[in-house]
């Protein structure tokens, strides 16, 4: 048999003694010829390079290329300082964004999962990366979605220091991606949320509005879907526009709202509702001898959440347990502080609602 031997990727055919034939190898590979396309890769990086600048804050430069980001704790003016990461994904939402082309903002959402995290803790975002992974890469698909993430990091307030694109062949199925976040904050060591120890019986419980399912529960939304029959491009049956733009509505960012309540010493304790709806989420704030009490018709609650459970036949037991419902965000404050806390919201542009309050457990 021949064998091809490398010096400097030049060809050389070599004898194949056993056989007295000349044998011709395969040309010379590249990554491109691999499927790995490293001048997509650099373009997209030129690309999106001015959307990471436009995130610049105190403590960053906010430049991209080097082997990690840097972070400037002190020029962010904190003192006495403790770290809150949090990392997190879309789910299976981006496969409506994929089927229905429609990428715009997938990226918002991407920086919502994490950074309302993190404000849960007390904690301001400071830096978020990125992590975009696909098969082929598709340069407009690509800057389109890290937009859509420099604009959630312009919303949280965060800087975009970094990233990975990884053009991964054979990885994922043509025009397929998947995204991952994550985020540092930070925040003052006194200022840590819950201040479980601060709760007591009767403190308030407030919310505030989502923007629809934000980014849980997908499975089962696409699965209702499915079950009605309707395509991703036909009129939604619950808001304007088509079924995908209605469901693809981008998760909303709560950090300028609360982030000047929390630091007032006012909140108690956040919970983000997240994966587990209302029910897994809100005990999480709470210390074991007390329990969150919900008020049911206390949030108003978007179409969507309607639709969804008529078309799919969901009963309210698993509504609340999959989805929002229509709360993003529950806090908990003394009951004194009620009315200063609403009243800087709605001077934050927010619509806060009472939605229960903390019982014995």
């Amino acid at each position: 048999m021949g064998r091809l031997l490398e010096t400097g990727w030049r060809r050389i055919t070599v004898h194949d003694s056993e056989q007295g034939v000349m044998a011709t190898p395969p040309s010379p590979m590249s990554y491109r010829d691999a499927g790995v396309d490293i001048d997509a890769g650099e373009a997209l990086v030129a690309r999106i390079a001015p959307l990471a600048a436009a995130t610049k804050r105190l403590g960053t430069d906010a430049a991209l290329g080097g082997f990690g980001g840097l972070f400037d704790l002190k020029a962010a003016g904190f003192t006495d300082p403790v770290l809150v990461a949090g990392t997190d994904g879309v789910g299976t939402k981006l496969l409506i964004a994929i089927a229905s082309g429609r990428h715009e903002g997938i990226g918002v959402d991407l920086v919502a999962m994490c950074v309302n995290d993190v404000l849960a803790q007390g904690a301001e975002p400071l830096f978020f990366l990125d992590y975009f992974a696909t098969g082929k890469l598709d340069v407009g698909v690509a800057e389109t979605v890290v937009a859509g993430v420099a604009e959630g990091c312009r919303l949280a307030g965060c800087a975009l220091i970094g990233g990975e694109t990884a053009e991964m062949p054979g990885m994922y199925p043509p025009g397929h991606y998947d995204l991952a976040g994550f985020t540092v904050g930070a925040v003052e060591r006194t200022m840590v949320l819950p201040r479980t120890s601060d709760m007591t019986a009767g403190d308030v419980l407030l919310g505030l509005p989502s923007s629809g399912p934000h980014s849980n529960g997908y499975s089962m939304i696409r699965a209702i879907v499915a079950r009605s029959g309707l395509a991703w491009d036909a009129p939604s049956p619950f808001a304007e526009g088509t079924l995908a733009q209605s469901l693809l509505t981008p998760t909303r960012i709560y950090v300028r709202a609360l982030l000047p309540v929390i630091r007032s010493g006012r909140i108690k304790g956040l919970a983000h509702i997240t994966g587990g709806g209302l029910v897994e989420n809100p005990p999480r704030m709470c210390p074991p001898t007390l329990q969150p009490r919900l008020t049911e018709t206390s949030a108003p609650m978007p179409d969507v959440f309607r639709w969804l459970k008529s078309a799919g036949g969901v009963d309210d037991a698993e509504m609340r347990r999959t989805f929002n419902c229509g709360t993003g965000m529950l806090i908990a404050v003394a009951p004194g502080d009620v009315d200063a806390v609403l009243g800087d919201l709605r001077a934050a542009g927010e619509h806060p609602f009472i939605a229960g309050d903390l019982a014995p457990a």
